[in-house]
């Protein structure tokens, strides 16, 4: 078991706490002594260092003779070496000092199991842990909120003591949605954070530069080690005009999706601006950067203006605001600055928009999804209705979305299909059900769920339909791959804003359109719904709800991390083996995998959420989603040793227990989506050596060489198809392994017959080292051994 010791005060304030006056709001789950206190965890303005950022920005711009980009200034001003850096943008790799890290609970497992292999005592940056993606939607808030904890006992009490021991924030169950709490709390202009989730992106709503990375990376920065990330590029979308009506600032980023595609922005980041940005809320703009991983982007990022002001003044925060005013002018583009791609959206003339099935990208205006569908044979019916998430859970999302609630309960209407609603966090909760806005999503229909993922993340006991029974849901969720939401292959899921997800659901088909269509009242009158409104912030200050927040004790030393070597949830790290020296030869093609494969197929979440912390059992679920080019089926690929047919994981592990290295063959933008480590960790793990894809998404492909894995590319995207399922492939050259140097792969067929292939890489010399000691962790090691 787990083992900690603590003064009797942190023994209160992390004991599991059973007498909760309000469960849904999480009091239950690590309950503190103090019922009601501020949520802002906000370092002190003494810590936001815009001195530096400045005298940085100096150095680099002297250096480029040019004006600087916003995302230029941002990253620049965060270099280990302003003076010395090579820079070039969409070539160079940077070495960074991030401000600070966030991680979820799910990834923070992984994360802190690596921070603790590092042997070092605390984390050298400010550091936080959010329990969100671990609350299954099954009932409602309270009750789920609960059986949660009961649940995921052992791996909360670990990442408490993890927390406690190594200096690290942690907020409790119930607390909210990582992107939310840290908007609410740790954001601000100019700020570099990482964090282990994809979607982290979504406090550049504020103003900063939040970039999701796997948890070696944060494993670096938690460390003291300048982070590494390659020189981005910069995509400009200029903003003209105003929204109005039906639009939103959820439209804008479903247009930029449609426009670039999930791959358009891999490698730069998005930057915002020109005068319609004054026109969208600060969490309006938090909304449009969350989405911005949906097409590959670094991260997304707006320039400062006085709706981020106003934002931090009602979060608690007014001196950082005087502080950004004082040095505003490094937080927002030099006049003249370039892009390396503009696109110009006028928002005066933007509709509102609904992107889907299946993929983000696949945009429609809402007012002609209908006929879409019809032709393309979706369910016009629509079975769920879903809003919230860390896309849009913001009081203004949840106003607007109650004001278009309100309308159909005055004429005697309530939604024609189920309607759940997910709080961003805890502060939300307590404020909207202050407000009323809680009340009315209610009466017209809805369930209240916890402060969590829930749905969005596959963390759903969905019971309406049956696997494989074709349906649609709509929701103002971020991603809607198969399987996603509730694991069902056949549920045709769409993304759009809550307001409009709130009149479909009270139409109950995708053939509706609020701008121009009528709903029909109790008493037999046709109306049309009004255009949604909404406060952009409470008009008295929020309410902060139960206090959900643990500090880390001033000397954590004295605290045990023990992990129970039975557990089937929790799993110390071994290290991986280090590079033998010689090249690759006659491994295995474990499979070949036709089409997307996100990181959702490589390792799904939903049910394996709860093996996140233990590499053997979670490797369960490798690749068990990705589709198999010689059947068309999932999880069903030969063993080449055997000659049956069988799971994707059982295969590995066979071949691994057999002394047999394999590779996976992928198409393109393979690991699109989320951040999480573990579709690098278990290829590694189950005797995996190479990917070998046409495209890499940035951050799967940056897990992969941590982890000792090559991640290669075809030097011709069309020698995929020169690959067969049964072929045995080498890839020589490695004594020889360099920047900028390709590899050699030698395919040798079953028939007896072989070939060679070139294949590319993004390898630089210290990646080099990472493959050669086995991981970055290894490496890490090494070095502090000398």
């Amino acid at each position: 078991m787990l083992s900690y010791c603590l003064t009797a005060t942190t023994r209160l304030r992390l004991a599991l706490g059973t007498g909760a006056r309000r469960v849904h709001a999480a009091a239950a789950a690590f309950s503190s002594a103090r019922p009601k206190v501020s949520m802002s965890r906000f370092e002190p303005s003494s810590s936001v260092d815009y001195v530096t950022l400045r005298k940085n920005i100096g150095i680099v711009r002297e250096r480029l003779v040019r004006p600087l980009t916003l995302s230029e200034k941002n990253v620049y001003g965060h270099l280990d070496d302003p003076a010395g850096q090579e820079i070039e943008r969409g070539h160079t790799y940077l070495r960074l000092r991030p401000d600070r890290v966030a991680m979820q609970d799910a990834t923070a497992q992984m994360a802190m199991l690596q921070f603790i292999s590092s042997g070092l005592p605390t984390v050298a940056v400010p550091s936080t842990i959010h329990c969100d993606h671990l609350i299954e939607a099954r009932v409602g808030g309270a009750q789920d909120l609960q059986m949660a904890m009961d649940e995921n006992h052992e791996v909360y009490n670990f990442l408490a003591s993890a927390a406690a021991k190594y200096g690290v924030g942690f907020w409790r169950p119930g607390s909210g949605i990582i992107h939310q709490i840290v908007l609410e709390n740790y954001a601000y202009p100019g700020v570099m954070l990482i964090g282990t989730d994809s979607h982290t992106p979504n406090s550049g709503g504020l103003g900063g530069i939040c970039i999701g990375v796997g948890g070696a990376d944060a494993v670096d920065v938690m460390a003291g080690i300048p982070w590494e990330l390659k020189c981005p590029k910069v995509i400009g979308v200029k903003l003209t005009g105003s929204l109005s009506g039906w639009s939103s600032p959820k439209d804008v980023i479903l247009k930029v999706a449609g426009i670039l595609t999930v791959k358009g922005g891999t490698g730069a980041i998005i930057e915002y601006h020109g005068p319609g940005v004054d026109s969208i809320s600060c969490t309006g703009m938090a909304t449009i950067c969350n989405m911005g991983a949906e097409i590959g982007a670094t991260t997304s990022v707006f320039p400062y203006n006085h709706r981020m002001r106003t934002y931090l003044e009602k979060t608690g925060r007014r001196d950082i605001a005087e502080l950004a005013d004082e040095f505003r002018d490094d937080l927002i583009p030099d006049e003249g600055c370039e892009y390396d791609q503009v696109i110009e959206i006028n928002l005066s003339e933007l509709k509102p928009h609904i992107n889907g099935p299946f993929t983000p990208d696949l945009a429609h205006p809402v007012s002609e999804v209908g006929a879409t569908a019809r032709t393309n044979g979706w369910p016009l019916e629509i079975k769920v209705g879903l809003i919230g998430s860390c896309t849009n859970s913001s009081y203004e999302d949840m106003g607007r979305a109650a004001s278009v609630a309100k309308q159909a309960l005055d004429k005697g209407l309530k939604c024609k299909t189920e309607f759940m609603v997910t709080p961003g966090s805890e502060q939300i909760r307590a404020t909207i059900e202050r407000d009323g806005y809680a009340k009315i999503l209610s009466d017209v229909g809805g369930v209240v769920l916890a402060n969590a993922c829930g749905p969005c993340i596959g963390q759903w006991d969905r019971k309406d339909v049956k696997k494989g029974e074709k349906n649609t849901i709509v929701t103002s969720y971020n991603r809607n791959f198969p399987r996603r939401n509730d694991a069902n292959p056949a549920t045709h899921a769409f993304v759009t804003s809550p307001e409009i997800v709130m009149a479909l659901s009270l139409a109950g088909t995708l053939d509706f359109n609020p701008e121009t269509d009528f709903l029909t009242a109790a008493n037999g009158e046709k109306f049309k719904l009004k255009p949604p409104t909404g406060d952009e912030l409470p008009t008295r200050d929020f309410d902060p709800g139960q206090d959900t927040y643990q500090h880390p004790p001033a000397d954590g030393s004295v605290v045990n991390v023990d992990v129970n070597p039975s557990s089937d949830r929790l799993q110390l790290l071994e290290p991986f083996d280090k590079w033998h020296g010689n090249d690759l030869d006659d491994m295995m093609v474990l499979i070949k995998v036709k089409g997307k494969c996100t990181t959702d197929h490589i390792s799904p979440a939903g049910p394996w959420l709860k093996f996140r912390g233990h590499l053997d059992n979670i490797s369960n679920n490798l690749l068990i989603g990705a589709v198999n080019v010689e059947n068309d089926s999932v999880n069903k690929i030969k063993n080449l040793l055997t000659g049956e047919c069988g799971g994707v994981p059982d295969t590995a592990r066979h071949y691994k227990a057999n002394g047999v290295n394999w590779v996976v063959i992928g198409d393109e933008n393979y690991g699109e989506g989320s951040s999480r480590e573990h579709a690098a960790l278990e290829p590694r793990h189950l005797g995996g050596r190479a990917i070998i894809v046409k495209s890499f998404a940035r951050i799967h492909e940056t897990n992969l060489k941590k982890q000792g894995m090559l991640p290669l590319t075809f030097g011709d995207p069309s020698d995929y198809d020169r690959i067969r399922p049964d072929d045995k492939i080498s890839i020589t050259g490695l004594k020889y392994f360099a920047p900028g140097k390709s590899l050699t792969a030698v395919i040798k067929h079953s028939d007896g017959s072989q070939e060679s292939i070139a294949l590319n890489h993004t390898f630089n010399e210290s990646h080099i080292e990472w493959f050669h000691a086995g991981s970055a962790l290894n490496r890490m090691k090494e070095l502090q051994h000398g």
